[in-house]
């Protein structure tokens, strides 16, 4: 092998090791993201709530479950159980609902509704500022 392709391969070869370097640092930040504790973990649901329900007053029936760190879409994050029984736009009182709340960064990232199934068996606990919102 002449030297020039000598130093060429080993050049390519660093170039791929730095890329794969600096993938390995994002990849690390992304997967802290996912499993950096939510603080207030309550609150952030209250406030998201409040704008997510049309009428936030008259929720009945509320509890969650503390968060903990399970898989879902292929990361390890943490996840809370919501459940609770909101008004219809009629004013009466709706189904139950049993939602999953997941968190990045410790914030509440989204809430992916009808997790009857992956909440199955979640130590729920009463969650009464949720039931104290109004309008």
């Amino acid at each position: 092998m002449s030297p020039l392709k000598w130093l060429l391969s080993v050049l390519l070869a660093l170039g791929v090791a730095g890329c794969n370097a600096e993938w390995m640092k994002t990849h690390d930040r992304a997967n802290s993201a996912y499993t950096t504790r939510p603080a207030n973990y309550r609150a952030d649901i209250v406030a998201f709530m409040r704008t997510y329900l049309n009428d936030p007053s008259g929720i009945r029936d509320a509890a969650v479950s503390e968060p903990e760190i399970k898989t879902f879409d292929g990361n390890n994050r943490y996840l809370s159980c919501l459940r609770y029984t909101a008004r219809r736009g009629t004013g009466q009182s709706g189904a139950p609902r049993e939602s999953l709340v997941l968190f990045l960064d410790g914030r509440l990232d989204r809430i992916v509704d009808n997790a009857r199934e992956f909440c199955k068996g979640a130590a729920y606990q009463p969650f009464p500022e949720l039931e104290r919102l109004t309008r």
